[in-house]
């Protein structure tokens, strides 16, 4: 064995980095407490949320009783409320410069609110109201022009001057469950309709570009803020599928580990990781490149996750549920909050590093992964891991007793696509 004497070399400099490693790992999980605090105040399940695209403290909600409320998140408090609509509050969203927000309602109006308080005698108000024929399940803004986009019976386009649509967008006769305009493409929409279809749309040429159908109805979609053709989507199979629009024959990934229905995606502003709140009353976490949650995040009081929201620092994550609370999380669970001293953020730069390094030990890589869940959730995973090893068993049998070839290989990504029309 060569032997370095030189006294500068430490001789087990592997052994005490993994030492380090192994540590580091153990006191993340110790100081691991995601959640932060709940914003209580509606009086019915919460049923969608809107980003202020200048504030990074004001968030809106949207009830299931046609209320809506603004938050503060530094004071933690709601700072006003608004009878919005009759009935439920089915979508909502923010004008790009941040002076207006628009909601839709189960009234079938599309109504506009001023993002401040009215004036002191001044009556609550919406700016214009839009009476439709059909109700509104979705809306979103167009991210620089005055514009905006709601979905039903229909994707409609609307300027924000005028009382009709400019042009209403079809393809096929099922409604619409959501419409999101692409960030970076800004002319670009996708929309899901309950056919189990994804259409993307093309705004300049009012007309549909294609859509995929899947095996199952897709609730929701989400663009990635930094990669213009990929977007997200949560599937009722308990599956979400990353795309590329150009190649919509296969999802670029699966990601699985919900146990029920995901309803809701938003990715973070960064790109890189995605958060789906789901009706087994979890969240979770998802690299956009990996196939499993790298977090999950659940409360005994939390039911069924119906919308949730990255905020644009990428520090924290909302969620609302049916029990009419608005949870507030920290992204990376066990990050320290508050001003770091230049010690403190370089021992925490090793660590990671070193995390990273012996990130594959079955060691660390056991203590990294573990999870804490609910009784329900983990008993559906251990069945649902038993469904997929008998159905693999089922092919691979077939396989084996079929003429060779007559029985050809369908990769997991492909496997919930029906087909792509364009």
């Amino acid at each position: 064995v060569p032997r370095n004497y030189d006294p500068a070399l430490h001789p087990f400099e592997v052994a005490r980095e993994y030492t380090r490693a192994l540590n580091a790992t153990k006191l993340e999980r110790v100081f691991a407490k995601p959640f932060l605090s709940s914003l209580d105040g509606h009086r019915d399940g919460v049923n969608c949320m809107a980003k202020h695209p200048k504030s990074l403290s004001t968030v809106l909600s949207g009830a299931c009783d046609g209320e809506v409320k603004i938050w503060n998140l530094t004071r933690r408090q709601c700072i006003r409320t608004i009878q919005a609509h009759e009935g439920f509050v089915r979508g909502m969203c923010a004008r790009f410069c941040g002076t207006s927000f628009f909601t839709v309602g189960d009234d079938k109006t599309v109504k506009q609110w001023k993002m401040e308080s009215p004036e002191y005698g001044e009556e609550e108000e919406p700016i214009h109201t839009i009476l439709g024929k059909t109700v509104y399940t979705g809306i979103d803004h167009h991210w620089k022009e005055p514009v905006f986009a709601t979905c039903g019976h229909q994707v409609d386009i609307w300027d924000e001057q005028r009382t009709t649509p400019k042009c209403s967008l079809t393809w096929g006769f099922d409604s619409i469950s959501s419409v999101k305009f692409n960030p970076i493409e800004t002319y670009l929409l996708g929309s899901c309709a309950s056919d189990r279809n994804i259409v993307l749309y093309d705004m300049r040429k009012s007309t549909p570009l294609k859509k995929v159908i899947l095996n199952m109805r897709t609730n929701t979609l989400c663009w990635n803020p930094m990669e213009a053709f990929i977007f997200t989507a949560a599937n009722e199979d308990y599956n979400l599928y990353t795309f590329d629009m150009r190649f919509l024959e296969s999802p670029v990934m699966v990601h699985m580990d919900h146990v029920s229905a995901v309803l809701d995606v938003d990715y973070s502003p960064t790109g890189k990781e995605f958060v789906s709140a789901s009706f087994d009353k979890s969240i979770r976490i998802f690299p956009v490149d990996k196939g499993h949650s790298r977090e999950v995040y659940h409360t005994k009081r939390m039911q069924h996750v119906i919308t949730v929201k990255w905020t644009s620092d990428n520090k924290y994550i909302l969620c609302g549920s049916d029990e009419m609370n608005i949870r507030l999380w920290k992204a990376n669970a066990s990050e320290k909050l508050g001003v770091l001293a230049p010690r403190e953020k370089a021992a925490m730069n090793y660590n990671q590093k070193l995390k990273e390094k012996f990130q594959f030990h079955p060691q660390i890589r056991r203590i990294a992964q573990h999870r804490h869940l609910p009784k329900s959730i983990y008993c559906q995973i251990k069945e649902q891991r038993i469904m997929r090893e008998a159905r693999r068993r089922k092919e691979l049998n077939r396989r084996k007793h079929s003429k060779p070839g007559s029985m050809p290989f369908v990769p997991e990504r492909k496997k919930h696509i029906v087909a792509v029309v364009k």
